[in-house]
């Protein structure tokens, strides 16, 4: 197809995007900025699932150097490139591996060897050094490393992807549930049905290729298209807001993926997670109060002071998995897209699922070259290095 032909396309050709997380507004972006006419459903506002509850990280990379590196090589290619596109979102403080005993100190060596191998900046610290970046920390720490973590403002890194899909022509209906799907005559998925939640209206869209980008629903809208079905293990997780901002960085236990492992600093609060379980029903996740009171006590160990704040909030996110056989904590934290024509012989519906919100761009680029692919054209991403608009320009 030459060029004026895709152009003539492009006018013509209608992508519908269900989902409006971060993989959905990120797929809206770059679907837009190639020239798609991109409609996106979701039924509830911007971010409304798992992007709206996540702690804000930035990875560096280095929390999967070790056990899975495609995520850490992921993470910090694309922590590279948010700073760069959307500097208005990010905070670049930086990020601590500190280890508290002798355990820890055991799993340095891998956790560098793993740095090195994934390209993941890396500087050892004394105690004294750390201790003077970070004085909130646990006195008794006994190494520390620096890496290139940061955090963002999940809302407003949702709000400006989503507001650059709309100045390049996309359209999002928020309060709007997709609830089944149009067929052709051959079977083919040619469209959407949905319900406007903020009138009760019930409508129609058809399409000439509709991305799952749902997240941990992905599952549950491949069920409505028939015979689509992806492997998603929903793998929720705990999180405790605290009152008062006790350190700049990032701090990490130096130890493998566990309970409580993570304390991110959020405006003047601090965010301590997470935790990891399996659920059935990701509309309803109840807070486990044992959780709660095991990431105030893992959060203690790290940084001591935080027995002086108050409580804040508690929150549950659910991760999108991929499921492979594995469970928890050992499911990988890499995406996939997967083209149900090729893996359930159905046709007209892509899903886009796992990952994280700091790979939210590279997830986007994957899902829109499948989109490119299955309608014959040939249009290169740009979005790594065209800046974002405001996200007040939502």
């Amino acid at each position: 197809m030459g060029h004026s032909e895709e152009v003539t396309f492009l006018q013509q050709a209608k992508i519908i995007v269900i989902g409006a997380g971060f993989t959905g507004v990120a797929v809206a972006h770059d679907l837009a900025l190639r020239g798609f006419k991109v409609t996106v459903f979701e039924r509830g506002p911007i971010a409304n699932g798992t992007s709206g509850r996540t702690h804000g990280l930035l990875h560096s990379g280095g929390r999967y150097a070790v056990d899975d590196p495609e995520s850490a090589r992921e993470c910090i290619q694309e922590n590279s490139i948010l700073r760069r596109i959307v500097p208005e979102c990010i905070e670049p403080n930086g990020g601590l591996f500190v280890a508290l005993d002798e355990a820890d100190q055991a799993y340095a060596p891998s956790f560098i060897k793993g740095c090195q191998a994934c390209h993941i900046p890396l500087e050892k610290l004394t105690p004294a050094e750390a201790l003077k970046l970070e004085p909130a920390l646990n006195p008794n720490i006994k190494d520390a490393y620096l890496i290139p973590d940061g955090t963002f403002d999940p809302l407003r890194l949702a709000l400006a992807f989503a507001a650059t899909a709309m100045h390049n022509g996309a359209e999002f209906h928020c309060y709007s549930e997709v609830t089944g799907f149009q067929h052709d005559g051959q079977g083919r998925i040619c469209g959407i049905e949905y319900w406007q939640r903020n009138n009760g209206q019930r409508s129609e869209k058809s399409a000439d290729l509709i991305v799952n980008a749902t997240g941990a629903w992905a599952g549950q809208v491949c069920r409505m298209a028939g015979q689509a079905e992806i492997l998603v293990k929903p793998t929720p997780g705990v999180m405790v807001a605290y009152d008062r901002r006790l350190t700049q960085r990032v701090i990490n236990r130096l130890n493998k993926p566990g309970d409580g492992d993570i304390i991110v600093p959020q405006r003047r609060m601090l965010v301590v997670g997470t935790t990891s379980f399996d659920a059935d029903d990701v509309d309803y996740i109840p807070i486990d109060q044992q959780q709660v009171k095991l990431m105030y006590e893992r959060g203690c160990e790290l940084v001591p002071g935080l027995a002086n704040t108050r409580q804040r909030g508690v929150y549950m996110a659910t991760r999108p998995l991929l499921a492979g056989g594995a469970t928890g904590r050992s499911l990988t934290r890499t995406f996939k897209c997967f083209d149900h024509l090729e893996t359930q012989g159905v046709d007209g519906l892509i899903t886009i699922t796992g990952g994280k919100a700091t790979t939210l761009r590279a997830m986007a680029e994957a899902t829109s070259d499948l989109v490119c692919r299955k309608l014959g054209v040939n249009i290169p991403c740009r979005t790594r290095e065209i800046p974002l608009l405001s996200y007040r320009a939502y």
